[in-house]
């Protein structure tokens, strides 16, 4: 195991098999417009076979975009009962075979365009139940010291996703003829192998202890939890003990589940703050520059295509090298609360200087050479921003979320979270583009308003989850118990 203790290498294997989910929805954000290749829905090829023109091009890729994420925001809703039922690995099996389906029906040359767009509402279901499903599923198997590392591999691997879906769009752009359909076959086809990677890779994980424990069958949750911890010793029975002590007590408080129990005020707080921070994740800005980075740098540095695509793709390997130094060394000794407070400051700072520089100084036209002292400050500025979304708001939110729930409802909760993530992902990539057209500098200075505001929300309502074992988290039944949360962080 090169010198990785057994316990923590089947940890390191769930959240990296799990997280392909992270991979398969970076990968598809980023395969489809404005990458510094194109994107698949700018390639004559793809506009030739499916028989749209210059004036549908704009609705085209709406519809190709936001259908699938209409089709996650539904399985939301659809995948908690399902994993209520079926269990973490049957469910992540199912939505890897839903998201296959649709694959397949985008990859075939159809000419159809309905056909299309159906198969993009199918991806979008398989897609969205597996992100409702990896983060409960993470927190609910990792030990508590490894729970904001592994927890934080989804967005690693998302960014991984991205910088894939560039390059390989950059290939085929380059390397296959504009009338050959292969030319976006190819990389829409390419979803199936993480797509397939993370179907078949369930089958080496066991169920989730906690589901498992619910659901009363505690010999196999007694045999899941020796296999992620690799132990059976007095300290491993101790944690089996906590785990049925908890999901026992929660299940005697209200026998028989209804939905109206989210509206109960300690539940409701915290469905409303998986809800809050999914949303401020979207509203941090770093969402519309995944999809629209060439726009973006056109307003730093001008009219120079060439260039803005370059600083494009630097863009997206800062992502993967970022996010990576803070998952590895700084995801389990930072406090979740003060890297998501201190996080917004700085990246509120960063646009708002941005947005004051940009408006003070006139982008270069086309015809100037070289970028100006200005554009390589505010270039340098969105790089830091970016760097900085992937120490907080980029990786954290899904293991924070995933961590604040009791058992009893840890399914609607994290489904509530994760709607909101795709319904904002839906509403900021379709009108970031007209931000960028009417708003222009101004659209750096509204993120950094909105950045700000996050900041100063984090720091009154949200509270630390570091170190705490989920039955821990959930002991004084209610979120907002800040004397509470605090008191068991300090004695952890």
């Amino acid at each position: 195991m090169l010198g990785i203790p057994l316990g923590r290498f089947r940890a390191y294997w769930l959240g990296s098999v799990v997280c392909m989910a992270g991979f398969l929805f970076g990968y598809d954000s980023g395969m489809w417009t404005d990458n510094f290749a194109g994107g698949v829905l700018t390639f004559s090829s793809f506009e030739n076979d499916y028989r749209y023109d210059a004036s549908t091009k704009t609705r085209t890729e709406s519809l190709a975009v936001g259908l699938q994420q209409l089709g996650a925001f539904i399985a939301c809703f659809l995948a908690w009962p399902v994993t209520d039922r079926l269990g973490r690995n049957k469910t992540l099996m199912l939505s890897s075979f839903v998201f296959c389906i649709g694959a397949v029906i985008q990859t075939i040359n159809t000419h159809s365009l309905t056909a299309f767009y159906f198969a993009r509402v199918v991806a979008g279901l398989g897609l969205g139940s597996a992100t409702v499903v990896v983060p409960m599923y993470n927190s609910e198997m990792m030990p508590k010291e490894l729970r904001g590392q592994v927890g934080s591999f989804f967005q690693w691997f998302f960014t991984f996703g991205i910088f894939a879906s560039y390059w390989i769009d950059y290939g085929v752009a380059r390397g296959i003829p504009d009338n050959s359909p292969s030319q976006w076959q190819i990389p829409i086809g390419l979803q199936l192998v993480p797509a397939g990677l993370l179907g078949l890779g369930m089958l080496t994980l066991p169920e989730s202890t906690r589901w498992l424990t619910k659901k009363g069958r505690h010999e196999e949750a007694w045999l899941s939890l020796q296999w992620i911890r690799a132990d059976t010793s007095d300290a491993t029975a101790a944690e089996m003990d906590e785990i049925r002590a908890g999901v026992l007590d929660e299940a005697r408080a209200t026998e028989g589940f209804h939905i109206k129990e989210l509206l109960e005020r300690d539940n409701f707080r915290r469905v409303f703050t998986a809800f809050a921070v999914f949303t401020a994740q979207q509203a941090t800005g770093a969402t519309a520059f995944a999809y629209f980075g060439p726009q973006y740098f056109e307003l730093l540095v001008g009219g120079d295509a060439d260039l803005s695509l370059l600083l494009t793709g630097i863009f997206g390997a800062v992502k993967v090298v970022s996010c990576g130094v803070f998952v590895i060394w700084f995801s389990e000794r930072l406090s979740r609360r003060q890297v998501l407070v201190g996080g917004a400051v700085v990246m509120g700072l960063c646009q708002i200087t941005t947005a004051g520089i940009v408006a003070a100084t006139p982008s270069p036209d086309t015809s100037s050479s070289g970028v100006s002292g200005s554009g390589i400050g505010t270039v340098a500025l969105i790089y830091l921003f970016v760097v900085v979304y992937n120490f907080s708001w980029g990786p954290l939110p899904w293991p924070y979320v995933s961590e604040i729930f009791p058992t009893r409802i840890r399914e609607p909760g994290v489904a509530a979270g994760v709607a909101s993530q795709w319904l904002f992902n839906f509403i900021f990539s379709v009108a970031t583009p007209y931000m960028i057209r009417n708003l222009g500098w101004g659209t750096f200075l509204l993120w950094g308003v909105f950045d700000l505001i996050i900041a100063v929300v984090s720091f009154v309502y949200l509270e630390e989850t570091k170190g705490l074992s989920l039955e821990a988290i959930t002991q004084d039944r209610s979120i907002g118990s800040r004397r509470g949360l605090r008191k068991r962080t300090d004695a952890a």
